[in-house]
């Protein structure tokens, strides 16, 4: 929630704040300015300015698309893909060129982060502190693709706007409420003991759109059962009943679940096993292997499925495959989910292909 009200630093009470949101994917870099007024709207603001980088397609490049809400657009590519450095460039187009809608980068206010993985510690939206990035920077042990990219950012508007108050936003939050059996995993339970235990991830998109879809069908949240589908270079789908997620395809890390752009998801675990004894195959190179060279990539040699896409309609056998294959998992957790709402009332798709990719 957004105050009504906001205490600048500097002690003076503004009614009108302009909010800079940043969301860290794995391979993106989506980022929005805002301004809020003294009452909460039922639907979320067109924004002031939007800006996506996008370093999925070419390595060592970076696809910047700017535009503002005057109608000026900026696209270019960027010969870097270091996302602090992609995120300083996006940033000064809020104040300089074509897409300007600020006069200075002190007219930000307030900045919220997307983080993926809050652990145990956070339950809810939290100022940032030093023992908060430290938290993100620990976790980043179950969150490798996401927690660092998410710090970069919070590290990069301490470089910029070094007096701007940042914001948390947990990703974990919205799952917090599943069911002990939907959370405890059927190792030893000293594992559950330890804080290893099924977190759930792309909360965030899984509560707005849960709100937009209530808003959209003119009905009570808590009276739908909801399969939510959040699809893009990552991948994971949600039951929801009652406004909360009862379960949820991601676990103690973002790579359970559902096959990715370059994540496996789900696999048996005895493979890792097997390459270990077998193949002399480190555990470095099985985080690699898992998180890095699997999903859509691993099978097609590409984790965008614009390519997949395009490779699958010139008769790539590999891309078909890799496309039917992230069908059949898709279809098999959905069903999964269905299972345990016992029903579905809404199917909601979210994030690049489900957005995208009827």
């Amino acid at each position: 929630m957004i105050q009504r009200k906001l205490v600048i630093g500097t002690g003076v009470e503004k009614c009108n704040v302009k909010i800079l949101v940043l969301n860290a994917g794995s391979s993106s870099q989506k980022s929005r300015l805002y301004e809020a007024g003294d009452s909460l709207p039922d639907v979320a603001p067109s924004p002031l300015w939007e800006a996506d980088a996008d370093w999925g397609q070419h390595q060592g490049t970076t696809t910047l698309k700017v535009k503002n809400n005057h109608g000026a657009t900026l696209e270019e590519e960027l010969h870097t893909d270091s996302r602090p450095e992609v995120i300083t460039q996006m940033l000064e187009t809020l104040w300089s060129g074509k897409t300007r809608v600020i006069a200075q980068a002190s007219d930000i206010d307030v900045v919220g982060h997307r983080i993926v993985h809050g652990g145990q510690e956070y339950e809810q939206s939290t100022l940032v502190t030093v023992g908060v990035k430290d938290a993100i920077a620990r976790l980043a042990e179950i969150a490798p693709q996401h927690n660092p990219a998410n710090l970069e950012g919070i590290e990069a508007i301490e470089r910029i706007l070094p007096s701007v108050p940042q914001v948390a936003v947990f990703d974990t939050a919205f799952h917090r409420r599943m069911p002990l059996p939907n959370v405890v995993y059927p190792g030893p339970y000293a594992w559950f003991e330890q804080g290893i235990r099924r977190y759930g991830f792309h909360g965030i998109s899984y509560q707005y759109c849960m709100q937009r879809a209530a808003q959209i069908l003119g009905r009570d949240v808590h009276s739908m059962r909801i399969i939510a589908c959040h699809l893009g270079n990552g991948c994971s789908a949600a039951a929801i009943q009652q406004g909360h997620s009862i379960d949820t395809t991601m676990g103690f890390t973002p790579l359970e679940g559902l096959m990715m752009g370059s994540r496996s998801g789900s696999v048996d675990p005895g493979i890792l096993f097997y390459l270990q004894r077998q193949k002399g195959q480190s555990a470095e190179d099985l985080d690699t292997i898992l998180n890095k060279a699997s999903g859509l990539k691993g099978i097609s040699g590409t984790s965008d499925m614009r390519q997949v896409l395009q490779n699958m309609r010139e008769g790539d056998f590999r891309a078909r495959l890799a496309f039917e294959m992230f069908v059949h998992r898709l279809r098999f957790y959905m069903g999964a989910m269905l299972a345990t709402l016992r029903g579905v009332d809404v199917f909601i798709f979210a994030g690049g292909i489900g957005e995208n990719s009827p």
